[in-house]
């Protein structure tokens, strides 16, 4: 039987961190800016961690 594939998608839009957490990009950064306020899109600039509810899960996605 072969290999599975690892999620491209997923591999790029997610670390892992040293101590195995994952770390994300936010949303609401791609367009529309305008509108947003510079403390709202400045906010936004930082990273943030996945919910513990979906690490499982995407690191599955990940081959990990």
């Amino acid at each position: 039987m072969a290999k599975m594939k690892s999620h491209r998608g997923a591999c790029k839009r997610f670390k892992v961190t040293g101590n195995g957490k994952l770390k994300r990009h936010k949303a609401y950064k791609g367009h529309i800016l305008t509108k947003k306020t510079a403390k709202r899109k400045r906010n936004l600039r930082q990273s943030a961690m996945a919910t513990t509810a979906d690490e499982k899960r995407i690191l599955r996605s990940m081959g990990k």
